[in-house]
């Protein structure tokens, strides 16, 4: 859903807010302008019999978030969810890739972002994490204009760089990422 609003990054007006998960991101350059979107509608369902009631649930104002019934994807004794620590051990795993490549922090919280389109998307089911946070780490690469290529990435996580290769066109056509020529 595109809002009238404007990119800070690349100044595109393209910007997808999803209520279910709370943030609006950039479908451009991939650039997360909000977090933790509260939505204040409020919305109702028919049940049997003509009954009605509310959608979703309340969250006080002392509320940490994440999810609190029995069932959901919840660590138990932990406190994180489990979308929070998939998120997080990406982050590490692409911030490690990136100072291996002496990439700046511009480049890990980009390339975070496209693992997070990703992930909405599903399109890191199925695909090894190493794979996925490459691609997201060369989508960055590419669309920041920097000096590497394929194969350094391959180099330094002694992965193939053609399995490399499938899965950062697999999510640069998934996302509909612009993706500049390389040697401009």
């Amino acid at each position: 859903m595109s809002s009238t609003r404007k990119c800070k990054s690349c100044g595109s007006s393209d910007i997808e807010v999803d209520p279910a998960r709370g943030d609006a991101v950039c479908t451009n350059c991939g650039s997360v302008l909000e977090v933790n979107i509260i939505v204040a509608e409020v919305q109702f369902e028919e049940g049997a019999h003509g009954t009605s009631s509310a959608i979703g649930q309340f969250v006080s104002a002392d509320s940490k978030g994440g999810a609190t019934k029995f069932g959901a994807s919840f660590h138990v004794g932990t406190g994180v969810e489990s979308r929070e620590m998939t998120m997080r051990k990406a982050r590490n795993g692409i911030t490690h890739l990136c100072n291996q490549l002496q990439l700046n922090q511009h480049c890990i919280d980009t390339a975070c972002n496209f693992f997070k389109m990703a992930l909405n998307r599903n399109l890191t089911k199925g695909r090894k994490n190493t794979h996925v946070h490459a691609a997201c780490v060369y989508l960055t690469c590419r669309t920041e204009g920097t000096a590497h290529l394929l194969i350094d990435i391959s180099d330094v996580l002694q992965i193939c760089c053609y399995e490399l290769g499938r899965t950062y066109l697999k999510l640069s056509q998934a996302l509909s990422i612009n993706i500049p020529a390389v040697g401009k």
